[in-house]
């Protein structure tokens, strides 16, 4: 055995093996990627929820770009206006906490048993589905599908159903953060104040002749709601009734003049059996 070969090979190898690693850790301090201390800051304030509301994958993902000053310090709907503070106080920022709370419902009251349709669906059991391929079954075409796509796609459990009634919020969990609006193909998912006390269960524009026909439920636009209203809080816009909540006392005569009783306080909101 020739020990020379073989010594001159370990030293080879071992000088080659210590002349890349002094390469790879030059090359690493070179072009190492500085990260922006305030990025794990921002990111231990986060609800860590990656809910995506914000409009990113995640929240180390929205963690980046408000460090960068891409997306605003108040981009995560979720964690709302504590988050918002904690994190202006990481950037030097000055948050608005004068934003008026809100809260989304889903405007529209009528159950299976409320509504009538057009014909019977037997696709795929999903809201966006069967509003894209036959722009829904339902006579009513503002009403809730009643598939649940909301429910399923609510990452706080906020939404929830009964058999064949409109899925409905339980608001202690929910932070607001919107996906359930964007996830509605009719779009009947909408903000309100948070202080509201009195919503529409009804998106109809329709005719009170066409929402007759169409559902039990809905608003008829005939204008008792407005007539009984002392501060003027109710107006009726595109034959439907539409409340200022700015001037609402929640004394509730639009609530117990209704003929169809689509009027109701917040708390029956996804209980059609008032209908």
């Amino acid at each position: 055995m020739d020990w020379t070969v073989i010594l001159f090979a370990v030293v080879t190898m071992s000088s080659l093996g210590l002349l890349f690693g002094s390469l790879l850790a030059i090359a690493a301090g070179k072009f190492a990627v500085e990260v922006d201390p305030r990025v794990e800051q921002i990111l231990d304030i986060l609800p860590g929820s990656n809910c995506g509301a914000c409009g990113y994958p995640g929240c180390e993902a929205a963690a980046e770009v408000i460090a960068e000053g891409k997306a605003a310090v108040d981009a995560c709907i979720a964690g709302g206006s504590e988050v918002a503070e904690e994190i202006g106080k990481v950037l030097g920022v000055e948050v608005d906490t004068e934003k008026e709370p809100v809260k989304p419902v889903l405007l529209c009251g009528a159950s299976i048993k409320n509504t009538n349709k057009r014909f019977e669906y037997s696709g795929l059991k999903d809201c966006q589905v069967e509003q894209l391929t036959t722009k829904g079954s339902l006579q009513c075409s503002y009403g809730c599908l009643n598939y649940n796509s909301c429910v399923d796609e609510c990452p706080f459990n906020a939404l929830f159903s009964c058999d064949e009634e409109t899925p409905y919020f339980k608001y202690e969990k929910c932070t607001s953060c919107g996906i359930c609006i964007t996830t509605c193909p009719r779009d009947i998912i909408q903000y309100i104040p948070e202080k509201a006390k009195i919503v529409v269960l009804c998106s109809s524009k329709d005719k009170g002749k066409v929402v007759r026909k169409a559902c039990k439920v809905g608003c008829i636009a005939c204008g008792a709601c407005v007539k009984v209203c002392e501060t003027g809080a109710i107006q009726m816009v595109d034959n439907l009734a539409v409340i200022d909540y700015d001037k609402c006392d929640a004394c509730q005569k639009c609530v117990d003049k209704c003929p169809t009783k689509c009027i109701v306080p917040i708390e029956l909101q996804g209980n059609s059996s008032q209908g």
